[in-house]
């Protein structure tokens, strides 16, 4: 029978906790609901008042996905403290549980440092055509985390920020102009002077390739089957690839059109009856 009523009594317990708590968890529902839209009306107000100013377009990505986290962050905090939890039960629970967090996503936290150093140093930023970690692409996004980049094939590779930080990067638009090597062989016959006239004729025929620096031809190799000719010329960025392109179609053809040989490996069997 006392056992019993020590099982009405734990029920009636804890019935009154639940009424107890209700309020204050409506209430958490509630600012948990109204927050989240809070911190979406904030997060697009702060896109348009970047859209609406030339700010660079690194530093409005960033803070756009810093102020984001921060808020519902902040949002968690509110939610959690409404249900009950003190201000110092809560400092002492989020230090530890950082501690832990931090020990486990040390990998975070240097991407995070990472994205940081990006910010400050900016070697490069959004619409830069950088290589880096063994991609080449045009940086679309920088967040707190990663960056991600446009490849040629359109794809969107995604490089934590903490590798970016500590590794090489190649960024191909902080110069307006760039420089392009070509090589080509032409066969120990042929009449190298001629050729390198060709080469240079090509360049002034096109109107993206700069004149000044000159465009400039060297034999760059006496190779073991043909003569290496290195055609050096600069055009701007937007015009390179362009240029390149243009260059190596053109060689050929004038090259053919010349007489100009253009060696290719070749396999010579002999048959011994």
């Amino acid at each position: 029978m006392e056992q019993l009523t020590d099982y009405q009594q734990h029920i009636e317990n804890a019935i009154d906790w639940v009424w107890k708590l209700l309020p204050n968890l409506v209430t958490a529902i509630l600012i948990l609901v109204v927050g989240l839209w809070v911190v979406k009306f904030i997060n697009r107000l702060v896109r348009k008042f970047f859209e609406r100013k030339d700010y660079d377009e690194t530093l409005e990505s960033f803070l756009q996905s810093f102020i984001g986290i921060t808020l519902k962050v902040i949002l968690f905090v509110l939610v959690v403290t409404q249900l009950g939890v003190k201000s110092s039960s809560l400092v002492a629970i989020v230090g530890a549980a950082g501690l832990a967090v931090g020990l486990a996503l040390q990998g975070s936290l240097a991407n995070f440092a990472g994205g940081v150093l990006i910010l400050l140093f900016k070697p490069f930023k959004v619409g830069d055509f950088i290589s880096a970690q063994g991609v080449d692409g045009t940086v679309k996004e920088i967040t707190i985390f990663t960056t991600k980049l446009n490849t040629f094939g359109n794809q969107v590779a995604i490089i934590p920020n903490g590798q970016l930080s500590n590794s090489n990067i190649i960024n191909y638009n902080v110069e307006d102009t760039r420089r392009d090597k070509i090589d080509v062989g032409i066969g120990y016959g042929s009449n190298i002077k001629k050729a390198k006239d060709l080469l240079l004729q090509i360049c002034a025929d096109h109107e993206g390739i700069l004149q000044e620096p000159v465009p400039e031809v060297y034999v760059g190799e006496l190779a073991d089957s043909a003569v290496t000719l290195s055609l050096r010329f600069w055009a701007k960025n937007e015009d390179f690839w362009a240029a390149h392109f243009y260059v190596l179609e053109e060689l050929k053809q004038r090259f053919d059109d010349a007489g100009i040989e253009i060696p290719f490996p070749q396999r010579v069997v002999h048959s011994v009856d």
